[in-house]
């Protein structure tokens, strides 16, 4: 460890990781990295990716989620994805991911040998300890994958709660870990909805009467929430006229909506180092400053990831998520949901 530290001092300011990597990416010490081991395209529009973690990684629990990053174009993107593997197998990590934008897209390309940027687990979106006698799980097309985590975690701890998992798919076809589910413990009843098709024990959209068929004990037990967010906004909505949101646990990547007023805005952006100023639109920092021709890096764009985060060096910004207004100098911001509120430089 001493000469390790010795050789980090030695190799500053870029440090000993950007060496290593030279000779080999997944020997990195501080950052960790994910070699893909395995590809396996379960639908058309979906790849499920078998990751190698370097020493770095810690593991994660069922329902957290891992910050990926790539390299597109010379520009580094991060997108956020939930593992879908059980908690208790550390050696690997499995993420499957939809097509649907431009990360995920490119991930989609995958192939053996491909080395992704990862960060720690992180996310609330846990089981309990000690784990519930009764617990629902309801998930919508790839939203599956926290709580297909969940239940593979389960298995392995030899858990014989009574467990439902409800899940909606266009048709049958669309089902992700169609196979697995199929082949569960006598504990656990796996409940297929098809909205666009027939081929599940239920059809159409979530409503409460799918909710009392599936687990008519609903009322006295945990639920875990992802998918889309009709999906999403359906099942709150049954949840909250019953008053049962505190045993609702809800998961969602889709961005909120933010609260603009771009008829208030006034003053001047600045971006310092990159000498780019321009007058303030009322939008979120992140889209003025890409409307200027700057690019910079950026993940989730709602405020999970953090890839967007810049020093304000002056100037108040009103975070677009919460209302909260800041005016401190020299403050760490998140461009993607911050909004200036008069004039802001940003130093970047």
């Amino acid at each position: 460890m001493r000469l390790a530290a010795i050789a980090e001092a030695l190799l500053t300011p870029h440090g000993i990781d950007r060496y290593l990597e030279l000779v080999d990416p997944m020997l990195v010490r501080r950052e960790i990295r994910g070699e893909v081991t395995a590809v396996e395209h379960q639908t058309p529009d979906t790849v499920t990716l078998t990751l190698k973690p370097s020493s770095a990684w810690r593991g994660f629990q069922a329902g957290q989620y891992v910050r990926v990053s790539v390299d597109i174009d010379g520009v580094r993107r991060t997108r956020c994805y939930s593992p879908a593997g059980s908690q208790h197998r550390d050696g690997r990590l499995e993420l499957t991911i939809k097509a649907q934008g431009l990360v995920s897209q490119h991930l989609n390309r995958a192939r053996p040998g491909w080395v992704l940027g990862l960060s720690q687990a992180d996310g609330t979106f846990t089981l309990p300890e000690p784990r519930p006698e009764k617990l629902l799980l309801i998930s919508g097309g790839s939203g599956i994958t926290p709580l297909m985590s969940m239940l593979r975690t389960l298995a392995d701890e030899g858990h014989q709660g009574e467990v439902v998992f409800l899940h909606y798919a266009n048709t049958p076809d669309d089902v992700l870990y169609a196979r697995e589910l199929a082949r569960q413990a006598p504990n656990v009843r796996v409940v297929l909805a098809c909205t666009h098709a027939a081929g599940g024990e239920l059809r159409g959209f979530f409503s409460r009467e799918h909710l009392v068929e599936a687990a008519p004990w609903y009322a006295g037990a945990l639920t875990y929430l992802c998918g889309p967010a009709p999906l999403m906004d359906s099942v709150r909505a049954v949840y909250d006229s019953e008053q049962l949101s505190e045993q609702l646990i809800t998961e969602e990547f889709t961005p909120p909506e933010l609260v603009i007023d771009e008829s208030a805005a006034e003053g001047t952006v600045r971006f310092a180092h990159s000498g780019v100023e321009f007058p303030n639109s009322g939008r979120p920092l992140l889209e003025q400053a890409e409307e200027a021709g700057l690019r910079p890096e950026h993940g989730c764009r709602m405020g999970i990831c953090f890839s967007c985060t810049k020093v304000k060096a002056r100037g108040r910004v009103r975070n677009a998520k919460s209302g909260e207004v800041s005016g401190e100098e020299n403050e760490e911001i998140q461009l993607c949901i911050s909004v200036p509120a008069g004039d802001v430089e940003i130093d970047a």
